[in-house]
């Protein structure tokens, strides 16, 4: 097995979860990248289940996680124009960037949430898988979020994204922290017996790679992209603050810009 970054075969087992310890995780040495072995994992989630179960906002005023995604990246990107966000769910982060005069698009694998979108906001949505999807037009601000730790290949995602980018453009993201504190305590728990998680056989996971600034930042470096902030986050103010400045979150957040070439 080889690192889906770098290509470097010094992998080591980092932790296991699931029935029977079925599903491994393997750390690279050289980019830090974290790993899930898919030799073992061919029972991962399609996206689209999430349709099934789908519960959009009402009220859109009211979604204060859609609301903090847009004040945020709103304070490093220097500029306005237009925006696509890939996997825009019930479109929250699109109706409040509307709202501070970005021109909005967006994309996504359900037609359910694209349908709900296009009739509650009168916002356009693309329905496609964006790894194939051929984009029509290029954008100040590209967003991918809680999308990138799903996918195997991470590097061709970037040069999607790159490639549906205006030069000098800029994309934001949202993923799981590997090295924060909620993960080193599962790690560390689940190496004593008494300890350990009990997990169903029905158990799945669907994070193929799990990221740390480090291993992040190796990525932006092999797809062209320079990182302008990193931070973790949390929904709870006080939470918010500390990780905001020690990065210890179970959550991380970054806004990159596309290096002109």
């Amino acid at each position: 097995m080889k690192c889906r970054i770098c290509g470097n075969d010094q992998l080591n087992l980092f932790y296991v979860e699931g029935y029977n310890d079925k599903f491994k995780y393997y750390k690279c040495s050289q980019c830090r990248l974290v790993n899930l072995d898919l030799d073992y994992a061919s029972n991962l989630e399609n996206q689209k289940q999430f349709a099934d179960n789908f519960k959009p906002h009402r009220n859109h005023e009211n979604d204060r996680g859609s609301y903090n995604t847009v004040e945020f990246f709103s304070k490093y990107v220097p500029v306005s124009g237009n925006y696509m966000d890939i996997g825009c769910g019930d479109g929250g982060v699109l109706y409040f960037a509307r709202k501070k005069g970005w021109d909005v698009k967006g994309l996504e694998l359900s037609p359910v949430f694209a349908d709900f979108v296009k009739e509650a906001l009168n916002i356009d949505v693309d329905v496609a898988d964006f790894l194939t999807y051929n984009s029509q037009n290029t954008y100040n601000l590209v967003s991918l979020r809680h999308v990138l730790e799903h996918l195997p290949d991470s590097i061709l995602a970037l040069t999607k994204i790159s490639g549906m980018l205006k030069d000098g453009g800029y994309a934001y993201f949202e993923f799981p922290n590997i090295n924060s504190l909620t993960h080193w305590f599962h790690r560390i728990r689940n190496r004593i017996p008494p300890l350990k998680r009990k997990y169903d056989p029905s158990f799945a996971t669907s994070h193929c790679n799990m990221f740390s600034r480090k291993s992040f930042e190796y990525l932006l470096q092999k797809t062209g992209f320079r990182l302008v902030r990193w931070e973790t986050y949390s929904s709870k103010p006080v939470s918010n603050f500390i990780y905001n400045h020690l990065h210890i979150g179970t959550k991380a957040r970054a806004v990159v810009q596309k290096i002109a070439r």
